[in-house]
């Protein structure tokens, strides 16, 4: 048997192909720069971590060694901060999910003239900055002797990421079709008891995705609990990381790498945990299927 001939393509496609590979040069060579960018400060932070004599500059280090997460692994550098970190944005998360679910929900199943603006208003809420309500939001956290509160603190800042979180719940909530509700209506139930057990376990990814983002929100917020609260044993890490600034410009450069390090680990085994729990994708196929 004779193989079959080759199709040649068109001499003007022939013409365009380097064309093609030599415009992509400069979008590699901005690609690299940009993630130059990222990937230097972290090379800094590891480096850093494991530089006894660690300073501002990027440096392979002479004798690397763990003195400096030694130096930071104790109850009131690192134990007790991420402690309240964690509580503080548990909280955040738990409280904002719990709200932006409630407040969804009429959003995303009742069709009215007002769910438009309602939404603009919400989403202006967004643009507020933090630093022009906290004055007169610490005058009332005086009146109401709520000043170095846990609880008070971890309600204000759901407060914050509640507009947003709204938006994205309820995005999440219009992929549930109403007509499972309805069939659980049929069968009797309520529609507390249909958002249950019917529209919650089918988005509890973007209940996930909700979660991460307040959770990363809260965990980063350093203006709101070093107003709010007072006292070191309740500050987050957020806020005890400046204890490594001393004065006159001395900077504990070793020991803040290492405590970022520890500082970020959190968030991202959150993330992972969330990611291979909640899978890649966001389906109801199954739902629907019959």
């Amino acid at each position: 048997m004779t193989a079959p001939a080759r199709t040649l393509p068109p001499r003007g496609v022939q013409a365009l192909a380097p064309q093609r590979r030599r415009g992509t040069t400069p979008a590699d060579l901005a690609l690299l720069l940009v993630g130059a960018c990222f990937l230097l400060p972290l090379l800094w932070l590891v480096l850093g971590s494991l530089d006894p004599q660690a300073g501002h500059e990027t440096r392979v280090p002479r004798q690397p060694g763990l003195e400096n997460f030694a130096a930071v692994l104790t109850p009131e550098l690192l134990l007790r901060p991420l402690w309240n970190s964690v509580v503080l944005s548990a909280g955040t998360g738990a409280v904002t999910l719990v709200a932006a679910v409630l407040a969804a929900y009429p959003l995303s199943r009742y069709r009215s003239r007002f769910n438009t603006p309602f939404l603009y208003a919400v989403l202006f809420g967004t643009c507020l900055p933090i630093t022009a309500i906290m004055v007169p939001v610490y005058g009332l956290f005086v009146q109401l002797e709520l000043l170095d509160s846990m609880p008070a603190t971890i309600f204000f800042m759901a407060t914050t990421t509640l507009p947003m979180a709204i938006w994205m719940t309820r995005n999440f909530m219009d992929g549930v079709p109403v007509s499972l509700e309805e069939a659980a209506w049929v069968d009797g139930a309520s529609r507390m008891t249909a958002l249950r057990t019917i529209v919650l376990p089918l988005m509890r990814q973007g209940l996930g995705v909700v979660f991460i983002f307040v959770f990363i929100q809260a965990w980063g917020n350093f203006f709101v609990p070093f107003v709010l609260l007072l006292s070191e044993a309740r500050q987050p890490a957020a806020v005890s990381i400046y204890s490594f600034f001393g004065q006159h410009g001395a900077v504990a450069y070793g020991q803040l790498a290492a405590f970022s390090i520890l500082y970020s680990l959190p968030v991202l085994a959150l993330y992972i945990i969330v990611a291979r729990w909640s899978g890649s994708s966001f389906a109801l196929s199954g739902a629907v299927r019959g």
